[in-house]
C-alpha cells in the first residue's frame, strides 16, 4: 500500500469526524455544551441506513443514498431539539443532556431496529451506497489525485463545509452573532441579538452535521447499521473540536490526525507482524491517541466565555 493510498484512507475515516466536529463548533459557539454528539450520529447512521433501505425498496435506485442521508439531516435536527429545549429553554444541565441523547439514541434505535427487522441486531445490507468519484483533471495528478480527488462524495462535502462553515462563522454577521451569544450573551442581547433564537439555530446545525457524519459511515463504510456501527467517533469529533480550538480548519487538521490514526489501524493489520500484536491494542489506538492529544491541549484551548451558562432574558 502506498502514501497515496493511505492519504485516502485516512480522509475516508476522518470524514464522519469533520462534519460532527463542525456540528460540535456550531452548538459550542453558541454557548451550548454538546455532549450528544455521539448519540446524534448513531441516530444519523440508523436514519441512512433505514430510509436508503425503503428507498431501494421504492425503486429508488442510485438516488437512495443521498435519501438516506437527508433523512439522517431530518432526524438529527429533531432530536438535536430535544436537546435545545432541555438546555436553552429550561435550562437543564447541558452536560447531562447530552449524555441523555447519547443513551436515548443508542437504545431507541437498536429497539427500532429489532422491530422494524424481526429481531435481526442489524438492518438490511444495502445494495445502494456512495463509490468513489473521481474529479476530473484533478484525480489525474499524479500523488495528489489518487489521495485526494478520487473520494466518496461526502468526503468533498466536507471539504466545502470547512470553508464554508469558516466563512460564516468569521466572515458574516451570522457567525459574529454565533460566537457573540458564546461570549457574552447578555452583551449581545443588549444590542438586539435574540440570544435564545441564535442558540436555538447553532443546536439545530450541531445537529444536522453531527447525523450527517453518522450517515457517512453507513453510507460509505458499513452499508448497514448495527449497535456498533457508531463506537466512540462522536467523542473523537468532540476531542478535534477541543484540539482545533473550536476553529473549523483546526478542526479539520485535528479529525484528519485522528482519522489517520484509524486507518492505521486498518493498515497495520496487512502485514504478517501485526498478528503478534494483540488485536484489542490495534483497535484502542485511536482512542489512546484521542487522550494524549486532549491532555496536551489541556490549558491551550480557549473555550467559549459563556460556554455551558443558561441565559435567562429577563435577568439581563
Amino acid at each position: 500500500m502506498n502514501l497515496a493510498e493511505i492519504i485516502n484512507i485516512t480522509l475516508v475515516f476522518s470524514t464522519p469526524l469533520i462534519l460532527a466536529a463542525l456540528g460540535g463548533i456550531f452548538s459550542e459557539k453558541s454557548g451550548v455544551v454538546n455532549i450528544g454528539i455521539e448519540g446524534l450520529m448513531v441516530v444519523g447512521a440508523f436514519a441512512a441506513a433505514l430510509f436508503g433501505y425503503y428507498a431501494e425498496e421504492a425503486g429508488m435506485g442510485a438516488f437512495s443514498p443521498y435519501a438516506g442521508m437527508l433523512a439522517a439531516i431530518v432526524l438529527g435536527v429533531l432530536l438535536s431539539a430535544v436537546h435545545a429545549v432541555a438546555s436553552i429553554t429550561f435550562k437543564a444541565d447541558q452536560t447531562v443532556s447530552g449524555v441523555v441523547i447519547n443513551f436515548l439514541a443508542a437504545g431507541l434505535c437498536v429497539y427500532l431496529v429489532k422491530v422494524l427487522f424481526d429481531g435481526s441486531g442489524q438492518t438490511e445490507t444495502l445494495q445502494e451506497v456512495f463509490s468513489k468519484v473521481k474529479i476530473p483533471l484533478l484525480g489525474d495528478i499524479p500523488f495528489i489525485g489518487p489521495a485526494l480527488f478520487q473520494a466518496y462524495p461526502p468526503t468533498y462535502l466536507a471539504y466545502i463545509l470547512v470553508f464554508v462553515a469558516w466563512y460564516a462563522l468569521y466572515k458574516m454577521p451570522f457567525g459574529l452573532r454565533l460566537r457573540a451569544v458564546g461570549e457574552h450573551p447578555s452583551a449581545a442581547d443588549t444590542v438586539g441579538i435574540k440570544v435564545l433564537r441564535t442558540r436555538y439555530i447553532g443546536v439545530f446545525i450541531s445537529g444536522a452535521l453531527s447525523a450527517l457524519g453518522g450517515a457517512t459511515i453507513t453510507m460509505t463504510t458499513t452499508a448497514s447499521f448495527t449497535h456498533n456501527t457508531i463506537s466512540g467517533q462522536g467523542f473523537i469529533a468532540i476531542a478535534a473540536m477541543i484540539f482545533g480550538k473550536w476553529n473549523p480548519l483546526g478542526a479539520f487538521g485535528a479529525a484528519v490526525f485522528f482519522g489517520f490514526a484509524t486507518s492505521l489501524r486498518n493498515v497495520v493489520q496487512l502485514y504478517d507482524w501485526s498478528a503478534r500484536i494483540p488485536q484489542e491494542f490495534i483497535f484502542m489506538l485511536p482512542y489512546v491517541l484521542t487522550i494524549l492529544v486532549l491532555a496536551g491541549a489541556v490549558g491551550r484551548a480557549r473555550a467559549p466565555a459563556a460556554l455551558g451558562e443558561p441565559y435567562d432574558p429577563g435577568k439581563r
